[in-house]
């Protein structure tokens, strides 16, 4: 289930009943009907905890370990993650989590020192190149970034067969790289998948890929030194001792 929320929309979430509706519902004995809330700003995001007992953690999944304890009844805390773990306590041996992609972060024009008269210039297209979704991305861009053209964007599978083996990464699910992709286009971007009717989903995901990888290319945010943030591709190494001989 994916929940799209703008600046100054809300969306609750807890186990909910008729009394106390939620947008996210949470089936756990130990999490409250109303656990608490979410509320978006230009460009951050704001966690309510409605609890009076239990305290959630924020985590940054694409960090180092950090992580932020909201505690009970804490309201509006400012969540300064762009792409955030929330995690909820059970009674059982495991948590209860969900994602939260903040809205587009605001970058300064790096070249500029802004204008003392007027408002600063920021950047079209902010993208933070230490986040997992960059190195989605460049994987995405990867074959023509290598002129192996016509070679298609890569699938879903192939992105997570690729990014295999890199070092600051865990377990990369099929479900995370689709996640990212999604947010790097209708967030990031700023572009939507092919509205033609009767196109099957995975066709329509395909063209988004497509117009995705060609806009970034063709604005330059994604250029060949960035491909050396991939780990090597199978046969790299084999391949460079056959030529050191």
């Amino acid at each position: 289930m994916t929940l799209r929320l703008g600046p100054g929309q809300v969306a609750r979430f807890g186990r909910g009943s008729a009394t106390s509706p939620v947008e996210l519902r949470l089936d756990d004995e130990a999490i409250s009907r109303l656990a608490g809330e979410i509320r978006v700003t230009d460009d951050h995001w704001q966690l309510s905890n409605h609890s009076t007992t239990q305290s959630y953690l924020v985590e940054n999944p694409e960090g180092a370990g950090e992580y932020l304890r909201v505690p009970p009844r804490r309201a509006g805390a400012p969540i300064p993650f762009e792409f955030s773990r929330v995690v909820l306590p059970t009674r059982r041996d495991t948590t209860v989590s969900f994602q939260v992609f903040a809205p587009d972060h605001v970058y300064l024009d790096p070249d500029g020192t802004g204008d003392q008269w007027g408002s600063r210039t920021v950047t079209a297209y902010s993208l933070d190149e230490t986040s997992l979704y960059f190195l989605v991305l460049v994987a995405l861009c990867e074959p023509r970034l290598r002129d192996e053209s016509p070679v298609a964007v890569p699938t879903t599978p192939e992105i997570v067969e690729r990014l295999q083996g890199h070092p600051l990464l865990g377990r990369l699910t099929a479900r995370a790289v689709s996640s990212h992709i999604d947010y790097l286009a209708d967030e990031k971007m700023r572009i939507s998948a092919p509205a033609e009717h009767g196109l099957r989903r995975e066709a329509r995901r395909n063209g988004k890929r497509e117009t995705l990888v060609g806009l970034v290319l063709r604005f330059g945010l994604v250029r060949e030194e960035h491909l050396a943030l991939l780990p090597p591709r199978p046969g790299t190494g084999a391949r460079k001792r056959e030529a050191a001989r």
